[in-house]
């Protein structure tokens, strides 16, 4: 997967997903933005609960199921100090319908410990490299 996103003055970012959906990122007015995005922080959390979501509603149809509705809340603890990880997650999955527990607690257990590629990804090896002006920078990162 790739995917390129341009500063747009200030704090701002913008680009396209692979799927062709516009996103937008910035900071608040208090760090030099003007608020026209979403913050990257921000976007972490719907990004695991969506990706866990989408994970037990497939394995809940693979078991014949069929929640009558399905919310997901999410919030996360940071650090105080830079870089102000996450250092706890929370999910409460709300589901309602004829769902038997030991089913929904399986679903949530094989996106918890095997499919959730997101939430799988935060501990990610990260390497960065940089080009100024085209020219490939020479310093490892």
């Amino acid at each position: 997967m790739e995917l390129t996103i341009s500063w747009k003055g200030k704090m701002a970012f913008a680009g396209t997903t692979p799927s062709g959906h516009e996103i937008k990122l910035d900071a608040s007015d208090e760090v030099g933005g003007e608020n026209t995005g979403a913050r990257p922080t921000e976007l972490l959390l719907p990004a695991v609960a969506g990706c866990t979501g989408m994970d037990i509603i497939s394995i809940l149809h693979k078991m014949r199921l069929e929640p009558a509705s399905f919310q997901i809340d999410v919030d996360g603890d940071r650090a105080e100090e830079h870089p102000k990880r996450f250092t706890t997650i929370n999910i409460h999955y709300a589901l309602d319908g004829d769902l038997p527990e030991d089913k929904v607690v399986r679903a949530i257990q094989l996106s918890k410990d095997k499919y959730c590629s997101v939430s799988h990804s935060l501990n990610a090896e990260i390497t960065m490299s940089y080009s100024i002006n085209g020219v490939q920078g020479e310093k490892q990162l």
